[in-house]
């Protein structure tokens, strides 16, 4: 397996031990195709990596951890890999760490051994539970800033978040749906991924509050712990039409939209107004497709962007800590959805 890299580098870059790789860079036996896979994987990212870094600067390595589905860390991995680029000559380089499911236990052993390894950073999107704040705290003082990535822990050690308003983001939500629906005694189905994330919390709260101030007719039916997979999502949505007849719209929290409106169909129901939020593949398909009516998006560049000079603020010892700013939340439509990178 040609390579220009040393070990250590594609060992720290996979996530294996050096002893894993240099077995998989020799041909010997005993590895299994999933190491080997993560071997090429590693290599073709430093490749990537190293063809975007022509200057000469500090080489800063981070690790971005995330629990959620693919098709938002398909979008999450793109917005940094973009960003890297902006940043020369100093270098960022980034792996990658993504689950669509974690136990808090698995996710907690994770952030151990990136901080045993070492690592300049960390971007963190986990649930606000008490065992991840711990080990956040155990990687601060270690001298590993943490950035919280869409979704924050407020009460933990991380130096700063990078994302949206998410407070706002679920009172804009409630207005179209309110405005929209009226007062004719709808009802809406919100789904979240898991009430462990505080950014969908937060989304709720915002969601639930102007609804009950200004649109006091609109009642709430919300179903939970689908974790975003289409599957669980798809069982939670039949079930929650099935148990009531006066759903008529929907505010995706949570994601697992095509699995919602697969349900709905099967259940022979209308949706009136349907809200979701980032524009993954998914969402750009079905908004173009007017199955969806407004998506709630905001720029994870700049998130990326926020977390990179947060955790660089870190590094060079500025005197002053970068405090990124909230990206904005926009209303998109078919009309005007942006091109995709």
């Amino acid at each position: 397996m040609a390579h220009l890299f040393l070990v250590k580098d594609i060992a720290f870059q996979a996530g294996l031990s050096t002893a894993t790789v240099d077995r998989v860079l020799n041909g010997r036996p005993g590895v299994r195709r999933q190491t080997e896979m993560r071997v090429k994987a590693a290599i073709a990212e430093l490749e990537k990596q190293q063809a975007g870094a022509m200057g000469s600067g500090r080489v800063l390595a981070i690790d971005i951890v995330m629990e959620t589905p693919q098709r938002f860390s398909d979008a999450v991995r793109a917005a940094f890999e973009a960003e890297m680029a902006t940043f020369l000559p100093g270098v960022f380089r980034c792996r990658f760490h993504f689950a669509e499911v974690m136990k808090p236990t698995e996710l907690v052993q994770l952030l151990d051994r990136i901080r045993l390894r070492g690592t300049h950073g960390i971007v963190l999107k986990a649930p606000d539970v008490a065992e991840v704040a711990a080990a956040v705290a155990r990687a601060d003082a270690a001298g590993i800033p943490v950035v919280t990535l869409v979704t924050d822990l407020p009460n933990s050690a991380r130096i700063a978040y990078a994302g949206a308003d998410n407070r706002a983001a679920g009172e804009t939500a409630a207005y179209l749906i309110g405005e929209f629906l009226g007062s004719d005694g709808s009802k809406v189905l919100v789904t979240l991924s898991s009430g462990r994330f505080r950014g969908e919390e937060e989304r709720e709260i915002g969601f639930r509050r102007v609804i009950r101030a200004r649109y006091p007719d609109i009642g709430i039916t919300e179903i939970s712990e689908g974790h975003g997979t289409d599957a669980a999502t798809g069982t939670l949505t039949a079930a929650a039409l099935a148990a009531d007849p006066a759903i008529n719209a929907v505010y995706s929290i949570g994601g697992g939209n095509r699995a919602v409106l697969a349900a709905f169909d099967a259940a022979k129901r209308p949706v009136r107004v349907f809200v979701a939020h980032d524009l993954d593949a998914d969402n750009r398909a079905l908004l173009g497709a007017r199955r969806i009516g407004f998506v709630l998006h905001h720029d994870l560049r700049t998130d990326a962007r926020s977390a990179f000079r947060a955790i660089m603020s870190r590094a060079t010892a500025l005197p002053r800590a970068v405090s990124p700013s909230l990206s904005t939340v926009e209303i998109v439509t078919p009309y005007n959805m942006p091109e995709g990178d």
